[in-house]
């Protein structure tokens, strides 16, 4: 009994001992990991507070403010005045009519070209796959104003390589043109090829991160080419087609420059204020109503976050990547 009880004893303080050391060394683990996580993410919070959380607060402090004018110089809180006369102007509504028209007719085909044209180059491997992505991402490389001076020359009835067919439905000028009926689809034409290209080599990014075995899996199953691309293919890149929607949108009702120097180089063919962000350059630089413009881009924020929201939850953009294969 006693030589029991000692062997007991004995084996007993060893046991205790790497149960008293696991749980500091787990918590110096999870401890170094919270410390790394902040870390890296540290820059992110910096960007994120001087590039967006501290102008979208300014903006919102500046909205609530009452506009100088020259009766009453003095500035002061005016509570919700800017929102009621941005709302009540009668501009306000024809500029959104004018970027929804152009969204309903870009964004649709925007994606179904991004998505149809990466399809095609992930299902043609080889050099000709290779060769196809490059030839999308040329268009890509003329952004901005270089694609808008070479929609402009196209546009051009007298000097487009298009000028018969322009002759040929009437059109004598760049004015005639240039007018607010076809303004979603010159639009649409820059916009679409400015950036298919660059979305194309996205999205064909996730199209290369799906397991070969995957593909494998269902030809034996008897998949063809259609089941691969309609069945397995688009589910599991929904969270990129969702990635390029939102940013496309968010793109779309920021548009500044294309109807602004269109509008200078029609000799005024289309309205100043065709878009909600020239209505707001007019608030603040021409009726000097900075208030106004600063509640313009609130009500611009909260729309592109609202219809931004819906589309990552339908998307699963930011979803569990195991959630998402069950």
């Amino acid at each position: 009994m006693s030589s029991t009880t000692l062997a007991t004893k004995g084996t007993e303080p060893p046991a205790a001992g790497p149960r008293a050391s696991t749980t500091p060394r787990r918590h110096r683990t999870r401890h170094a990991e919270s410390r790394g996580a902040w870390i890296l993410l540290a820059p992110y919070l910096a960007l994120f507070l001087i590039a967006a959380a501290i102008p979208i607060g300014y903006a919102f402090w500046i909205a609530l403010q009452k506009a100088p004018t020259l009766v009453n110089p003095a500035s002061g809180f005016g509570g919700l005045d800017s929102f009621i006369t941005v709302i009540t102007d009668y501009r306000f509504s024809g500029t959104f009519i004018n970027i929804f028209s152009v969204m309903i007719v870009w964004l649709p085909l925007m994606m179904v070209g991004i998505v149809g044209l990466a399809l095609l180059v992930h299902a043609s491997p080889g050099r000709f796959g290779s060769t196809m992505r490059f030839f999308y991402f040329i268009p890509g490389a003329l952004s901005g104003i270089a694609n808008f001076v070479l929609w402009v020359y196209l546009l051009h009835p007298t000097q487009s390589p298009l000028a018969p067919l322009w002759q040929e439905v009437g059109f004598g000028s760049l004015k005639e043109i240039v007018t607010d009926g076809n303004m979603p689809m010159i639009l649409t034409g820059m916009l679409f090829f400015q950036g298919v290209g660059t979305w194309i080599i996205v999205v064909n990014g996730g199209l290369n991160g799906i397991p070969d075995e995957i593909f494998e899996a269902a030809k034996i199953d008897g998949a063809n080419a259609w089941d691969l691309a309609w069945r397995i293919k688009l589910p599991l890149i929904r969270p990129w087609i969702g990635y390029a929607a939102l940013m496309n949108l968010a793109y779309g009702f920021q548009l500044f420059l294309e109807p602004y120097l269109l509008r200078q180089i029609s000799s005024g063919a289309i309205a100043g204020e065709w878009a909600p962000t020239q209505l707001g350059y007019a608030f603040a630089f021409t009726n000097r109503n900075f208030p106004a413009a600063a509640a313009l881009s609130i009500i611009l924020l909260v729309i592109t976050l609202s219809i931004g929201v819906v589309i990552v939850m339908k998307s699963g953009l930011f979803g569990d990547e195991k959630e998402e294969k069950r």
